[in-house]
C-alpha cells in the first residue's frame, strides 16, 4: 500500500514539492556559509518524493534551534505555507485526506528542519 500511495503522491504534488526543496537547497548552496543548510534541504527532499512509510524524529539542540530560527526567517515560511495550502486543498475530498496529511507533515518539517531526521517505519 505504501508503494501505491507513493506513486500517486509523486504524480499529484510530490514532484513539485521536491523541486521546491531542491531549488531552495541550490539557492542556499550559492554561499559557503549556506552549504550546510542546502545539504539539509537536499536530504529532506527525499520525504517530499515518497512520504508514505516515513516519519520525522526531532533530535534538536542549541545549534539546531539557532539554524531553525535563521531558516524560518529566510526561507522556511514559504515552503511551509505552500505545503500547508496544498494540504488544505487535498483535504477537501475524503480521498485526498491521506495526501493532505502528508503535505502537513512536510509543512511541519519545513518550519523547523534542523535536528529533524527522516526514519522509515516498518509495519508488520
Amino acid at each position: 500500500m505504501r508503494f501505491i500511495g507513493n506513486v500517486i503522491w509523486f504524480v499529484f504534488g510530490g514532484l513539485l514539492s521536491a523541486i521546491a526543496w531542491w531549488i531552495t537547497g541550490l539557492l542556499w548552496c550559492i554561499t559557503v556559509v549556506g552549504i550546510p543548510v542546502g545539504i539539509q534541504c537536499f536530504k529532506l527532499s527525499s520525504i517530499s518524493l515518497n512520504p508514505f512509510g516515513k516519519e520525522i524524529e526531532n533530535e534538536g539542540g542549541t545549534v539546531s534551534f539557532l539554524l531553525n530560527v535563521l531558516w524560518l526567517l529566510i526561507s522556511g515560511w514559504e515552503l511551509a505555507l505552500g505545503n500547508a495550502i496544498i494540504g488544505c486543498l487535498f483535504c477537501i475530498t475524503i480521498v485526498g485526506i491521506p495526501f493532505g496529511k502528508q503535505f502537513f507533515k512536510i509543512a511541519k518539517v519545513a518550519l523547523m528542519p534542523f535536528g529533524a531526521k527522516v526514519v522509515r517505519k516498518h509495519y508488520l
